[in-house]
């Protein structure tokens, strides 16, 4: 078990000397914090398979219904617009309600709609359709914000001193619901019908509640005096939080279209289209606990990961049908390949963003408690909903209107600008930090200068 713990979470593993708690440097993981990264496991798990199973055929199953492609993704796009709403409620009210309390109702009433969108294939087509499609997207949308919030919180709380290793661990388990998520979905799709993949994910995370009621500790804490406000006018944490959305969008711009383009482009079966999401999340759950273990163990490359990997996914999405311009021709070997370079690209941004956004919120005056967690973490899915809200919408949108290929290089242009933005800044800050370094040594020298004479 230490040597396992001492290759994900190096500063916990220190067999020689006596356990130590959270905020110092224990020797192994404690029970108490096992059993946070079970938690926070499986509500990565259940819940990017239950909302990564719609891209492969609900599209397909919506058309039918008569519902164009801009609706489609406006039901996609919803999920996240709520999502958004409920996280800055839930982070800002998380001491109030309960970290645990909020993650296992989050988990509960996620499980229980996730049942619900697998009836919908019963409701008739038209306006009803479309309704019930939101209404149900909607309370998934605020169960899973509950338990996401709760989750970050309760996960930067048991390790303060791994936050980038321990997210970008646990993004294994994201990556991993998102890659047997789409072939899942597709496959039982296929076998049986429209109800059966909802109905099955469904009773798994309502098979987690219980043993997350059992195992997940509290944690008490005062609330804060500071406010979302104040975190998003810091202007380190408002960029941060457009790279954010630069990064979610390019996600969500991805499930109203990506699917619909392989099947007109390459004539692939639903159950086949799912397996082309999984160079993406594969690589992304590959690639993420390496950035986040060196985000932890050298700081300074946080910056140029969050940079860097926005200009890499840019130039992904540039190529992703390829852009005309390029002339290329769109091969289904190159698709798989780019989407694999765009997951390896989004785990180096995604990461380092929570640790330097709680760097920022600490050296501007935020208390180290569970209050500020609680901001940071619903700040967090608030402005990665954002994105996801605007990126399907979007998306559905110029698909229709200018195609696949045009649609994404507009996607990969937002990426560029949000990546080429923070860089200008993180420039800008060192060039003030070195004048003011410089000044400070100017100053003590004119001390010096000053008291010599009367040394002598």
């Amino acid at each position: 078990m230490c040597g396992f713990v001492g290759l994900v979470f190096p500063a916990a593993c220190h067999c020689d000397d006596p356990p130590g708690n959270a905020r110092g440097t224990p020797r192994q993981l404690s029970r108490e914090q096992l059993f946070v990264l079970i938690s926070a496991a499986s509500i990565n798990l259940g819940s990017m398979m239950c909302y990564s199973i719609l891209g492969p055929f609900f599209p397909k199953e919506a058309k039918k219904k008569g519902v164009s492609n801009t609706v489609t993704g406006m039901i996609f796009g919803c999920y996240a617009l709520f999502d958004l709403l409920a996280s800055l409620v839930f982070g800002k009210y998380l001491v109030q309600i309960g970290a645990k309390f909020m993650f296992v109702a989050g988990m509960f009433v996620s499980g229980g709609v996730t049942i619900l969108f697998g009836v919908l294939d019963q409701v008739p087509e038209g306006p009803i359709f479309i309704a019930m499609c939101f209404l149900v997207r909607v309370a998934d949308a605020v169960s899973f914000a509950a338990a996401i919030t709760a989750s970050f919180s309760i996960l930067v709380k048991a390790f303060p001193n791994n936050v980038a290793t321990v997210l970008g661990s646990l993004e294994i388990f994201s990556g991993l619901g998102l890659v047997l998520g789409p072939p899942l979905g597709g496959f039982l799709y296929q076998s049986f019908g429209y109800e059966v993949p909802f109905i099955f994910l469904g009773c798994i995370v309502l098979l987690m509640v219980p043993l997350n009621v059992y195992i997940l500790p509290n944690y008490d804490s005062d609330p804060g005096e500071h406010s979302f406000w104040k975190l998003i006018t810091l202007p380190k944490v408002a960029l941060i939080a457009f790279v954010i959305n630069s990064l979610s969008s390019c996600f969500g711009f991805l499930d109203p279209t990506l699917s619909l383009f392989v099947l007109e482009k390459f004539n692939l079966p639903a159950g086949y289209v799912g397996l082309v999401f999984l160079g993406l999340a594969l690589s992304y759950a590959i690639s993420s606990p390496l950035f986040g273990l060196l985000s932890d163990k050298i700081p300074h490359l946080r910056k140029w990961f969050l940079v860097w990997g926005n200009i890499i996914t840019a130039g992904c999405y540039m190529l992703l049908g390829p852009i005309p311009v390029l002339h290329i021709k769109s091969q289904l070997w190159l698709l798989v390949l780019i989407l694999v370079l765009n997951g390896i690209s989004a785990g180096m941004s995604i990461i380092p963003t929570i640790p330097e956004i709680l760097s920022c919120a600490y050296e501007n005056g935020f208390e180290e408690g569970l209050s500020t967690l609680g901001l940071v973490s619903g700040l967090f899915s608030a402005m990665w909903s954002v994105g996801a809200f605007i990126g399907p919408t979007l998306g559905g949108f110029l698909y229709e209107k200018i195609g696949f290929e045009w649609a994404a290089a507009v996607q990969g242009l937002w990426a560029l600008t949000s990546g080429l933005t923070m860089g200008l800044f993180y420039l800008w800050e060192h060039s003030r930090r070195r004048r003011s370094k410089l000044q400070n040594i100017l100053g003590t020298e004119e001390e010096r200068t000053a008291l010599l004479p009367d040394e002598i």
